[in-house]
């Protein structure tokens, strides 16, 4: 194993007394104004402080030695590589499982609390104040460990069983492969074919070369860096939308559980994420150009947007309930719908040309992966509030009509409704307000997706909070932002404490049994 792997001017008055009168009240406005500016700037200051230091927190309590806050390690096995150059920093920190529960815990609620300031002050601040915390937190988390909920090393291994041992991820389980490969001990889905996109799946191909160690530091880069251009496209959108650009990105870029469970435990949402506001931003500077009103010559900006989100699919799939609300969004404009619709095509034909090559005619396996349910998931707990003991087969089959449905108003809403009917704009004023609507359609579809998932993850925020961030609607931030309440309370590693005191065991039913065990057998 060691081998392989050793951020005004005053009027003029007609009297001194009238003047000194002005003067004074004019001094003390602008002083109460000041202070109530620098009130708001200390405490967006505070807080920003705050989430940088409670990342450095978290980070160096997980790296100081094997615990529950790293789950790939163990009493006697944290090799150097995996701890990072934070490792050992805080000798003599407990390592009571307990108290490192409740500080992680406290910690997130802490940077939680700091995210809602940062908010409620962003206009207020300095650019560079907010951009430094950005940074500061990405770099704070690209040299942390695997923290908790982590799929890194399933991601090395599944690269690992193609090249090194010559067997289809997505027709040969994990545990089939040779037990003393260094990834396999590290990885933990041993029962399950590879869900991941065939362009994600090739791109842990290329970095099997690097060994173990190599690519677990490489492919934390990659997705540090694009979490870091999905901030830059927000930034870049929100400008093209007519809107402030610093509350969009602190919105997106200092959210707790996109920096802890989501950089921390190194996810692939954040590839997907980046095509998807990727092909947004082409299609807002499509419009701040002109949207092509023929369909010769093609447009490299509108295909290039289409490629963008069939490429976001090819990472992971769950970006596609997003592709009919961004057609929709584009119905009134049917010449930008064209040249997107092209753009996909190619896109798609490249995609299944590839993946036809490396993989045959097998796709990822979206249905086991979606068999497995999360005790604390909003199915699981409208099952247990219907007295059915949590998730059942009908409620699943249900929901999943529920989330079409949704899905469908979302679609609605992106193509405008009754607001566009009659409309005689033009087709670049069409498509311009088509992906405005469509932004905001995508981020109520992502709301649905989250909320009717059985396996639901804290991380998964990061696919609603870019399109809230660049939305008209207040109201999908604010479920943006409740979502991640949620999330923490059933994430948070003290919440099994918590469940415990008040008695509320939802795997202890007939049907969490089942779910339980349906967990384990793909964990085996």
């Amino acid at each position: 194993m060691s081998g392989d792997a050793s951020t005004l001017l005053l009027p003029a008055a007609g009297a001194a007394e009238r003047r000194a009168g002005l003067a004074g009240r004019l001094s003390r406005g602008r002083a109460g104004s000041l202070a109530g500016l620098d009130t708001g700037v200390l405490a967006g200051a505070l807080a920003l402080a705050s989430i940088v230091a409670f990342s450095l927190f978290v980070v160096l309590m997980a790296a100081n030695r094997p615990s529950v806050l790293t789950p790939t390690t163990h009493i006697g096995y944290f090799p150097r590589w995996m701890a990072g150059p934070l490792g050992g920093l805080l000798q003599g920190f407990t390592n009571d499982g307990t108290t490192l529960r409740y500080l992680f815990t406290g910690a997130v609620v802490a940077m939680y609390v700091g995210y809602l300031v940062v908010l409620k002050h962003a206009r207020r601040l300095p650019v560079r104040w907010v951009l430094a915390a950005i940074l500061a937190a990405h770099a704070i988390f690209l040299l942390a460990p695997p923290l908790a909920l982590t799929d890194l090393f399933n991601y090395i291994n599944y690269g690992r069983m193609e090249v090194v041992h010559n067997l289809n991820p997505y027709t040969t389980i994990p545990i089939l492969e040779p037990h003393n490969d260094p990834s396999f001990v590290l990885s933990n889905w041993h029962e399950l074919l590879s869900p991941y996109g065939p362009l994600f799946t090739l791109l842990t191909f290329a970095v099997v070369p690097l060994g173990v160690a190599a690519s677990f530091w490489v492919l934390k880069v990659i997705l540090m860096l694009a979490s870091l251009a999905t901030i830059l496209l927000v930034w870049k959108c929100a400008r093209l939308l007519g809107r402030e650009p610093l509350p969009a990105i602190a919105f997106v870029g200092l959210n707790p559980l996109v920096l802890i469970w989501g950089l921390g435990g190194d996810h692939n949402d954040f590839l997907m994420v980046v095509f998807i506001m990727l092909g947004f931003y082409l299609l807002l500077r499509a419009r701040a150009r002109g949207f092509a009103q023929t369909l010769l010559p093609l447009s490299a900006l509108e295909m290039g947007a289409g490629a963008a989100f069939v490429t976001a699919v090819a990472m992971k799939a769950s970006a596609a309930v997003l592709l009919p609300i961004l057609l929709a969004g584009l119905l009134r404009a049917p010449r930008a719908l064209v040249q997107a619709v092209l753009g996909m095509i190619v896109a798609g034909v490249i995609v299944a040309a590839a993946s036809l090559l490396a993989f045959g005619l097998h796709i990822p396996d979206l249905s086991t992966q979606g068999s497995v349910v999360s005790a604390e998931s909003i199915p699981n707990l409208i099952g247990l509030a219907a007295g059915a003991g949590g998730e059942s087969s009908g409620l699943r089959e249900a929901l999943s009509v529920v989330l079409i449905g949704l899905v469908l108003a979302c679609c609605w809403l992106a193509w405008g409704g009754r607001s566009g009917r009659g409309s005689s704009a033009s087709g670049a004023t069409a498509a311009s307000g088509g992906v405005a609507r469509a932004i905001t359609g995508s981020g109520w579809a992502n709301v649905a997706l989250l909320v009717t998932l059985s396996w639901v993850l804290p991380w998964y925020v990061v696919w609603v909070l870019p399109l809230a961030a660049l939305s008209s609607s207040r109201r999908l931030r604010t479920a943006a932002l409740v979502i991640g309440v949620y999330l923490i309370v059933a994430w948070a590693p003290a919440s099994g404490l918590l469940w415990n005191a008040i008695h509320f065991h939802p795997e202890k039913t007939s049907l969490g049994r089942l779910h339980q065990r349906t967990v384990k057998e793909l964990l085996d």
